[in-house]
């Protein structure tokens, strides 16, 4: 057995969370009120801080220290527990090479244990459907080693197709990668974004309307699933549940339904940089998604 860790970008349910015995490790954020973590998306007002977000509050996020790992993963390698990590993509935080930072520190301190660290290349349910396959690898009786590479392996396959309402956010924050590829909101123009091979964000598409945005979403889903009757897909959205309902039910409908779908409101660090009414669907497909 073996320590699954991640952050709060991954995104997942306290009550999963709590159940598989993952521990989180969390981004913090300001808007306002001083230094803030979201550690328990059942007790988060998704609806008022992205109405806050609306109205113009700016909301400010913080990479993860090297410190923050090392206070977290010391009394598990102390205790004698070896500790995989599950990271937000290198691509758009630092948080990963700070991980690495304090991995370096700790295996000098704990020559005796396995602490590995894995960069997903995504963010919200993208790298949480990694965290749920790391859950699920060790149920099975798979040691870290194996864990390791299999979500090694699978973070290439991982798709992330995603729209915004306001790509100001993602400007803003220097998330976008392409930004000659983006364009304003002016005529209802939406965006169609995607991780790319290194896990930045970049946009592919453009198209008018939002309903035109979240039909595309769903047939990008339905032309590159993999073995979708044994996958659980992943709906994140920011204070736009009837939009991720209808992708739900669209998904439901085509031929290709998942085994399930699990929905989240995007929680604050990921959704402050996506902002109100993004729309992400996540999901497993070939190995080149990411370059398609």
């Amino acid at each position: 057995m073996f320590r699954i860790v991640t952050d709060t970008s991954a995104n997942l349910p306290t009550g999963y969370l709590h159940a598989e015995g993952i521990t989180v490790i969390p981004y913090t954020f300001q808007s306002g009120k001083g230094e803030q973590a979201c550690m328990d998306l059942t007790t988060f007002d998704a609806k008022e801080f992205y109405v806050q977000m609306r109205s113009g509050v700016k909301v400010t996020t913080s990479q993860i220290p090297p410190q923050r790992y090392i206070d977290v993963l010391t009394p598990m390698l102390a205790g004698g527990e070896d500790v995989l990590f599950v990271s937000m993509s290198s691509g758009i935080s630092g948080s990963y090479a700070s991980g690495q930072i304090a991995a370096r520190q700790l295996r000098e301190e704990f020559p005796d244990r396995k602490l590995l660290l894995v960069d997903t290349y995504s963010a919200s349910l993208g790298e949480g459907l990694l965290v749920m396959r790391a859950a699920g690898c060790r149920r099975e009786g798979m040691g870290i080693e194996e864990t390791y590479k299999t979500l090694r392996a699978l973070r290439h396959r991982m798709a992330q197709i995603f729209t915004v309402d306001d790509l100001r956010y993602l400007r803003r924050t220097g998330r976008l990668s392409n930004l000659e590829a983006a364009v304003g909101t002016v005529l209802q123009i939406k965006p169609l974004l995607k991780g790319d091979p290194q896990g930045k964000i970049v946009c592919f598409a453009k198209l008018r309307g939002r309903q035109r945005a979240v039909e595309a979403i769903a047939k990008r889903y339905e032309e590159l699933v993999v073995d979708a009757q044994e996958q659980t897909v992943g709906i994140a959205h920011a204070d736009c549940a009837p939009d991720a309902q209808i992708l739900a039910s669209m998904l439901r409908r085509s031929s290709k339904p998942p085994k399930e779908i699990l929905m989240v409101d995007y929680e604050p660090v990921t959704g402050s940089h996506v902002g109100p009414g993004a729309l992400a669907l996540f999901f497993l497909a070939d190995e080149n998604v990411r370059s398609i």
